[in-house]
């Protein structure tokens, strides 16, 4: 996990250090030519969110480290502090560039919703070491890193999307549509499935677990037969 979060960050940051927006458009790199043509604010914005989101994935997985918490306790502090401040410089301007998603509405829900849910997971994991609970911390950050991790596998789904229809390509130059069908799914696809392995992994681990509904008071019968509740 941490060699492939050290790959993608490189890479993610690197192939839009080569020059300008316009001129990795006309390259076809990456999403240069969904974002060329934006007002300037949408503009900075991508590129405030490639460094952070780059920053935070190269970050992430060295927080999860035993040996570094308990040996170097002041070293794992600096590099969560540096982290959250990633995540959330992230969050915020992957939200503004989710509203101009190359496709659509479907982009703006998907990855809007990753930022969204990427902060607020990093906000709640923040608020729980303040107050000590170190429990309810490490599951908030699996669950935060489980979308950070969420630039990987979009580029594995990606790639794996691509390969199944190859077999079934057709026409002169099918690549094209190939490539925006296997991009569609993407804006959910990249991050629903990593949460729910998250989930998995934080109840193995015995971590406090999200319930999407409460157990209702338990019963018991009074004298009388009736039941009555034994939570007052």
């Amino acid at each position: 996990m941490a060699l492939s979060s050290l790959a993608i960050a490189g890479y993610f940051v690197g192939q839009y250090a080569q020059g300008t927006l316009d001129s990795l458009a006309h390259q076809h790199v990456g999403l240069a030519d969904t974002y060329a043509s934006r007002a300037l604010p949408v503009r900075v914005a991508f590129y405030v969110h490639i460094v952070s989101a780059g920053l935070a994935l190269a970050l992430g997985p060295w927080q999860f480290s035993r040996r570094l918490r308990e040996r170097r306790t002041r070293l794992h502090r600096a590099i969560g502090r540096t982290y959250l401040a990633g995540v959330a410089i992230g969050a915020l301007s992957a939200f503004v560039v989710s509203m101009f998603s190359s496709v659509g509405l479907l982009g703006f829900f998907g990855f809007g919703s990753l930022a969204a849910l990427w902060g607020w997971t990093a906000w709640r994991g923040y608020k729980a070491i303040r107050r000590r609970d170190i429990g309810s911390h490490q599951a908030w950050m699996i669950r935060n890193f489980a979308l950070t991790y969420a630039a990987v596998t979009l580029r594995l789904w990606f790639g794996l999307l691509i390969l199944v229809q190859v077999p079934f390509a057709h026409g002169a130059d099918p690549f094209p549509t190939i490539l925006a069908q296997a991009y569609a799914p993407l804006p959910f696809l990249c991050w629903l499935p990593n949460l729910v392995v998250a989930e998995f992994m934080i109840r193995r681990r015995a971590l406090p677990a999200l319930h999407l509904t409460t157990s209702p008071p338990t019963a018991h019968r009074g004298p009388s037969g009736q039941a009555a509740a034994t939570g007052g």
